[in-house]
């Protein structure tokens, strides 16, 4: 039989092309007018691509040898592509990139735009023809890499054969910076610690690298003075690590007075925010496969100095590069790196003072998505999160002070809270909360909420804590604990759980008796005292954001690296003004410093001025 059915009745072509017509609106099509779609598209690909199969099998009236035969070179084409995947596509999304998010998404409506061409061709024109489709709809992927994803958005797909921003910047730096290998120095006998595999590299301790007028020199001779003023902006989200910017008030009317661009520069990958003291700006990078402590100048974005370490963290979904951003202190710089190295440096010029691999020193393993705990200077100690396991030293020796209990699921940083008069560090781990007393690192107080942490938690006015937690699909909600101390001893207790807001790596701020936020890619606003949404728009992706209390007023940078201006008043949504800031994907946090605004991301940097 040469037609293509089992009888003489045509082919049964409407449940196929109703299937693929459903995978191609919902991936292609839905998401440019409703941004937050990536998990309906997903699942509608899997369910279609099961859906167009069962067709094909049972009710497509094609004969039973293309049935069967179909299904066979599906799977012998998958299985020969697989292991001709760029690393990043076989390897994204948890591992699931190419079966969930790829496959479906080509694979289904290329089988049925080949049924519907191929219905009345010969039986060897459509076997030949049916092996092209399947090749195509697969095959594709072979040519392709991801950059990475984006919140709600899916995969930031390249050409497999263009340069990546890091390929670019280490071909401009190999022209104006020539590399010179630094020599080789003895590690303080207190500080050796084996090295944590991290994509098959080791940490290797080695001197700052410190660049001037173009050139490349290793270890200045005369260092600075030391500034015995305090940072301006010691750390993480700022000096109280909660996002807050105070005393500070600037121009709204950005039609009239926008920021104004001082400097932009390129920079390598990492998820790194900024410190600052005086004229100098700290953060963290990747080139290549040196992990780097980089020290840029406030006004020109010009290079002070490098330190590297010789190892590289890279996974497909937030790329290559160090999470955490450097904490400065008694003029030393505290880093934590992707792989687990804890430098302290001297923020004058790089050099090593101490150094430790946390990551061994705690027993973890370096977990999916990197290390990204940025370190916390409390008294005497320097305290970082290996995963949900704290591990502090003593901040001027290097000498490991205590371990707390074993913790994982946690991407967080160490928060100091104090409650009832007594202070402690809060972390959220993959088990809830747990608080720790500085002294000894011994356990004051938890709270289960399984899950995985990567936000930080914020203390209320009243003293309760509004923490959060995440699944894979995105977060959770937020949480009010109520958290008291007596006699006989500490009383935990759940207020509300509330699903109005649900960060997922946006880190949210408290005002006014209101918590705002991103829920998904959307801003949020709540009530502290229940937990009610008090509206929710705007669409700004994957971004971060900083209060600036005297004007009511957020300043939001979007995960496409734009800057916005949105009041933080429990009315109503309210975008006042919104410019472009940077290109390409934007994780990480801003930093505002007077009317100085730095910004980066895992391309580039710059500084704006705003009145």
């Amino acid at each position: 039989m040469d037609s293509f059915s089992t009888s003489n009745r045509p082919l049964r072509l409407w449940p196929g092309v109703l299937f693929a017509a459903l995978i191609v609106i919902t991936r292609f099509v839905a998401p440019l007018v409703l941004p937050d779609t990536l998990i309906v598209a997903i699942i509608t690909g899997i369910v279609g691509t099961v859906a167009i199969v069962v067709w094909w099998l049972f009710f497509s009236r094609a004969p039973w040898p293309e049935r069967i035969g179909a299904l066979v070179v599906i799977v012998a084409v998958v299985l020969a592509i697989r292991p001709l995947l760029h690393r990043s596509i076989a390897t994204g999304m948890m591992g699931n990139m190419f079966y969930v998010y790829a496959l479906p998404a080509f694979l289904g409506p290329a089988f049925v735009a080949w049924a519907i061409l191929a219905r009345r061709w010969s039986s060897g024109a459509r076997w030949v023809s049916m092996v092209v489709a399947v090749l195509l709809g697969v095959g594709v992927w072979t040519v392709m890499r991801t950059d990475g994803v984006l919140g709600g958005a899916g995969a930031q797909l390249q050409w497999r054969w263009t340069k990546t921003s890091e390929e670019r910047l280490l071909a401009q730096e190999d022209t104006r910076l020539p590399p010179v290998p630094p020599p080789a120095i003895e590690t303080p006998a207190e500080t050796p610690a084996p090295a944590v595999k991290a994509d098959e590299a080791t940490a290797v301790a080695k001197p700052a690298e410190t660049v001037a007028g173009g050139k490349t020199a290793v270890a200045p001779v005369a260092p600075a003075p030391l500034d015995t003023t305090p940072p301006e902006w010691p750390g993480f989200r700022g000096p109280e690590r909660n996002g807050v910017v105070r005393d500070v008030r600037i121009e709204t009317d950005w039609s009239k007075s926008p920021p104004v661009e001082v400097w932009r520069r390129p920079i390598g990958p990492g998820w790194s925010s900024i410190a600052v003291h005086g004229e100098v700006l700290y953060t963290q990078e990747q080139r290549g496969d040196d992990e780097l402590v980089s020290a840029y100048r406030v006004s020109t974005g010009q290079p002070v100095w490098r330190h590297r370490d010789r190892v590289r963290f890279w996974e497909s979904n937030g790329g290559a590069g160090p999470r955490a951003t450097p904490t400065l202190s008694g003029g030393l710089v505290y880093t934590f790196g992707a792989t687990g190295i804890l430098n302290a440096l001297d923020e004058r010029d790089g050099s090593v003072i101490w150094s430790h691999n946390a990551a061994a020193d705690a027993g973890m393993k370096v977990p999916m998505w990197g290390f990204a705990s940025s370190p916390l200077v409390r008294d005497d100690l320097v305290i970082v999160a290996a995963g949900g396991t704290l591990v502090a030293y003593d901040r001027t020796s290097g000498r490991q002070r205590w371990v707390g209990p074993h913790g994982t699921g946690s991407y967080s940083s160490p928060h100091p809270i104090t409650i009832d008069g007594v202070d402690q560090i809060l972390l959220l781990n993959g088990a809830g909360a747990e608080s720790l007393s500085p002294s000894d690192g011994k356990v004051l107080w938890k709270h289960d909420w399984d899950g995985t942490a990567i936000v930080q938690p914020a203390v209320i006015a009243e003293g309760d804590v509004l923490i959060n937690s995440i699944a894979s699909t995105g977060g959770l909600g937020v949480r009010r604990v109520a958290v008291r101390h007596s006699a006989s001893g500490w009383n935990v207790e759940e207020r509300w759980t509330s699903t109005g807001l649900k960060p997922y790596f946006n880190d949210f701020v408290l005002h006014k008796g209101h918590a705002y936020g991103f829920d998904g890619s959307i801003l949020s606003c709540i009530g502290l005292d229940d937990g009610t949404r008090k509206w929710k728009g705007g669409r700004y992706g994957n971004g971060q954001l900083i209060l600036l209390p005297a004007q009511d007023l957020l300043l939001v940078l979007s995960e496409e690296g734009e800057l916005a201006l949105v009041g933080a008043t429990p009315d109503g949504f309210n975008e006042i003004a919104r410019v472009p800031a940077l290109n390409g994907k934007t994780w990480n946090h801003p930093v505002l410093v007077g009317h100085t605004l730095l910004v980066r991301n895992g391309e580039e940097m710059a500084a704006f001025r705003i009145h």
